[in-house]
């Protein structure tokens, strides 16, 4: 007796990063992140919160938004590139006014966050990284069918 019913087997959407070497390495850079800024807030939030509470919530929100563009671009399909879109949006937003502000205000930021003086910290990656992230979902967003 054929199976009528629809398969309920799922691939992985051909845009998800996991699909080339490029999107392997920006997936794992973002997972890296991902995992470093939420210990480092974590750490931060947990032994010396009253000593710079902005900061250190702002590292906390680097850390969600690594942990959204990481799943975003290792799900693929339609919601996770938006999930990664929004993702890579707000964090270079993010470095970019946390960046300016690190520099402009020193008391505001007593101690530094993933994002201060544009990601100095880590070598200026998370200042690059969201200019990748957005470049990758562009490149590999669906074409159209003639």
């Amino acid at each position: 007796m054929p199976d009528d019913s629809p398969s309920t087997t799922s691939t992985r959407p051909r845009d998800a990063a996991l699909g080339s070497g490029l999107g392997r390495v920006l997936l794992l850079v973002y997972g890296t992140f991902a995992l470093s800024a939420s210990a480092r807030a974590l750490v931060q939030i947990t032994t010396h919160f009253s000593e710079a509470p902005l900061a250190y919530l702002l590292s906390a929100l680097a850390g969600v938004v690594y942990i959204a563009a990481t799943v975003g671009l290792a799900v693929g399909g339609a919601r996770g590139r938006l999930i990664a879109l929004v993702s890579c949006t707000i964090e270079l937003l993010g470095v970019l006014i946390v960046g300016t502000l690190s520099i402009a205000d020193t008391v505001a930021f007593p101690d530094d966050t993933v994002w201060s003086r544009f990601g100095s910290g880590y070598g200026y990656v998370p200042l690059i990284l969201p200019f990748i992230g957005l470049w990758w979902i562009w490149r590999y967003r669906p074409q159209p069918t003639e």
